[in-house]
C-alpha cells in the first residue's frame, strides 16, 4: 500500500497543541496568563525598541560621535589603465561608451582614469580626472589625453 494524500500525518511528536492562555484558572495558564506579576512585560501592547535598556543611558548614546560627512565631496567613478585595453585601437573612449559598455556602473560625480596596469594601443580618452601615471602612459602609447570640465 502506497502513500495517500489522506494517510499523511506529521511525524510523532512534531507537533504539539497551541499553550490557551487567558481562558480562566481550570486551563491552567488563567489570571497572569504566563506573564509573571508586575512590571513592563506583563502589560498589554508592551514593546521593547531595539537598543532599551531599562531607562539606562543606551550604549549609543554613551559612545562618543566622531567623524563628519563632507556635503561638498566629489565621488569619481574609478578605472584603471588595463580595462581600456579592451578598446581597439585609434578608438575615441569617453564617460559615456564606458557606460554604456558596462566597464563603469555609473558616473557619479565624473570619472578618473587611474595608470595601474599598462597600455598598448592608442586611444583617444576623455575623462574628467587623470592620474599622472595614467597620462604619460597614454601618451606614451601613442594616444592623447582630453580633460571634461564642466
Amino acid at each position: 500500500m502506497g502513500i495517500a494524500l489522506n494517510t499523511l500525518a506529521p511525524a510523532k511528536g512534531a507537533s504539539r497543541k497551541n499553550k490557551r492562555v487567558g481562558r480562566g484558572i481550570g486551563g491552567g495558564h488563567g489570571k497572569t496568563a504566563t506573564r509573571g506579576s508586575k512590571g513592563q512585560l506583563s502589560r498589554s501592547g508592551t514593546r521593547v525598541r531595539p537598543g532599551f535598556e531599562g531607562g539606562q543611558m543606551p550604549l549609543h548614546r554613551r559612545l562618543p560621535k566622531r567623524g563628519f560627512n563632507n556635503p561638498f565631496r566629489k565621488e569619481y567613478a574609478i578605472i584603471n589603465l588595463d580595462r581600456l585595453s579592451a578598446f581597439e585601437p585609434g578608438a575615441e573612449v569617453t564617460p559615456q561608451l564606458l557606460k554604456e559598455r558596462g566597464i563603469i556602473r555609473s558616473l557619479k560625480d565624473g570619472l578618473k582614469i587611474l595608470g595601474s596596469g599598462e597600455l598598448t594601443q592608442s586611444l583617444r580618452v576623455s575623462a574628467h580626472k587623470f592620474s599622472r601615471s595614467a597620462i604619460e602612459k597614454i601618451e606614451k602609447a601613442g594616444g592623447s589625453v582630453a580633460l571634461i570640465t564642466r
